[in-house]
């Protein structure tokens, strides 16, 4: 299973090669998430409408394994973004993948940017 996450490693939007269009804002819901896929990676986008930002990470839950994170709930933890599992309610950080519960896992997470209505996704490869 560690070779399904291998795949996934954070992207600063400094190392961005390609910009993805992943679809147009309308898309993705308001204050959740949804699921795209870029190559043999499932990333989740997130609609922060609440604090007009956007997001996006790894769909794996790196606690079990489950292509499960655009469905968690976001909010936030002590002033960080974060996303909830759903199915055991680990939380990540949204802007830096770390779990907020103390526990060493992590995800991998992406830059977005809008730009005329379109989203895109960076990626290094």
């Amino acid at each position: 299973m560690q070779h399904i996450l291998n795949q996934y490693q954070t992207v600063t939007e400094a190392c961005v090669k390609t910009w993805f269009k992943v679809g147009v804002t309308e898309d993705f819901p308001e204050n959740s998430g949804a699921c795209i896929k870029y190559k043999t990676k499932q990333i989740a986008v997130y609609n922060f409408a609440r604090i007009s930002k956007w997001y996006a990470c790894q769909n794996v839950c790196p606690h079990k394994m489950e292509m499960v994170l655009s469905l968690g709930m976001i909010g936030d933890k002590n002033g960080i973004p974060k996303v909830a599992c759903p199915m055991h309610k680990k939380n990540f950080s949204l802007e830096d993948g770390s779990q907020l519960g103390g526990d060493d896992l992590k995800i991998a997470t992406y830059p977005v940017k809008i730009k005329d209505g379109n989203v895109y996704i960076g990626f290094i490869d």
